[in-house]
């Protein structure tokens, strides 16, 4: 039972790493990034904090958000270790993209077909990396925890509520970017690839 436990765990954390794999090489490519990340993205560019400590903070306030939504009785005991436990997982992630950072830091694309590449390979890490995640079944990231418990609090269905929570996201990013630098940043076409296909590839 414990060893079933562990190997349960240790595949959760393969899953993460490959689903950092799946970003960085999705930023590399530089046709955007996924809508998860474009909030973080476009913070670093503005920012000298990394995209794994932006990634972090972000995901601490999705996992202050759970502990608002589950307040006033809307949540257990349970719920609430579901949501401590995401804290240690966000910041192992936020290392292994950081980490993967630093090893694809001279990778850069010198012609488009080379940067659908990178894309396709980003989306199929990420994909693969989501299997990993929730094939265990042992904690939920912060951004899918964010969604659950938004949608049982207002009882919502959870795919249309994340369909929107990720309209959100990309919504952010481009009026930030706008923002600070007058112009789109961190959300092109990549984007859209990688929102449409990591699913399909899930399925697959």
């Amino acid at each position: 039972m414990i060893r079933k436990t562990i190997l349960r765990y240790i595949t959760f954390i393969i899953g993460l790493y490959f689903l950092s794999l799946g970003i960085v090489f999705i930023v590399t490519s530089t046709l955007g990034t996924t809508p998860i990340s474009s909030v973080n993205y476009v913070v670093t560019l503005h920012t000298p904090i990394s995209l794994g400590t932006a990634t972090f903070l972000i995901n601490v306030l999705l996992i202050i958000g759970q502990f608002w939504l589950i307040r006033a009785g809307h949540g257990t005991r349970k719920d609430r270790v579901e949501i401590l436990l995401q804290l240690p997982f966000s910041l192992l992630f936020a290392i292994f993209i950081d980490l993967n950072m630093a090893l694809a830091g001279s990778i850069e694309p010198t012609s488009y077909p080379m940067a659908l590449a990178l894309l396709g390979a980003g989306c199929i890490s990420q994909a693969v990396g989501v299997v990993l995640e929730l094939k265990p079944n042992v904690a939920i990231m912060s951004a899918e925890g964010f969604v659950k418990y938004a949608a049982r609090r207002y009882n919502k269905d959870f795919g249309r509520l994340k369909v929107i929570f990720d309209v959100v996201l990309v919504s952010s990013a481009l009026l930030l970017g706008i923002a600070c630098s007058g112009h789109i940043e961190g959300v092109r076409e990549g984007t859209v690839i990688a929102a449409l296909s990591t699913g399909f590839i899930v399925s697959f």
